[in-house]
């Protein structure tokens, strides 16, 4: 498994498998971390990384204690299948 970068500046997590940049954009305003965007290419996709993706990005805002809107479709899909993974 790839290694999950978070830049808390550019409000993203990211992580490279094969020179290619699969990525978690978020922002948070005020204690709300409301994740906007997951993209992984084509070319690396189906290795579960949006899901590792998404799993630092929740564990971020449980550490915070931030409240987290999944505005993404994938972070939707994600939080719905793994309820007890939601910080709230």
């Amino acid at each position: 498994m790839s290694t999950v970068e978070h830049d808390p500046h550019a409000q993203r997590f990211s992580l490279e498998a094969d020179g290619e940049l699969a990525v978690l954009d978020y922002t948070l305003t005020g204690e709300v971390m409301t994740i906007t965007h997951t993209g992984v290419p084509e070319a690396i996709g189906g290795r579960g990384l949006a899901a590792q993706l998404t799993r630092a990005a929740l564990a971020q805002a449980r550490q915070r204690r931030w409240k987290v809107i999944a505005a993404c479709s994938y972070a939707a899909a994600y939080l719905e299948k793994h309820p007890e993974e939601n910080p709230r």
